[in-house]
């Protein structure tokens, strides 16, 4: 997938943008992002032993629950929306900010 333009296509690019070089030694962490619309979708993420592996479904215990729309996260994630306003407005609900935080920094960046 070249040029990921939904928020499903993006999700399911994690792996291939997946920079195992920046994940802390230890990080093994589950993340759970609920996107609604008709572009999203519910998908567990899971970092370890330098790996990411994402699926669909929420599954195990998450570390982090991401909650927004599809448009606001594509927006974000395209940077057409700026991530931290999108925060502060209450479109995307972020249940640790110090595990998306360690997250961001693991992926190849699409903008």
């Amino acid at each position: 997938m070249s040029n990921p333009s939904t928020a499903r296509e993006i999700i399911l690019s994690l792996e291939d943008r997946f920079l195992p070089e920046k994940v802390d030694e230890e990080l093994n962490v589950l993340f759970h992002f609920d996107i609604s619309g008709s572009e999203g979708g519910q998908f567990s993420v899971h970092i370890a032993d330098d790996t990411c592996k994402v699926s669909e479904g929420l599954q195990g215990e998450p570390k982090c629950v991401i909650t927004c729309t599809d448009k606001v996260y594509a927006d974000v994630e395209l940077g057409r929306t700026n991530a931290q306003m999108a925060f502060m407005m209450g479109k995307i609900k972020i249940s640790n900010i110090m595990a998306m935080m360690k997250f961001i920094e693991c992926f190849k960046r699409l903008h």
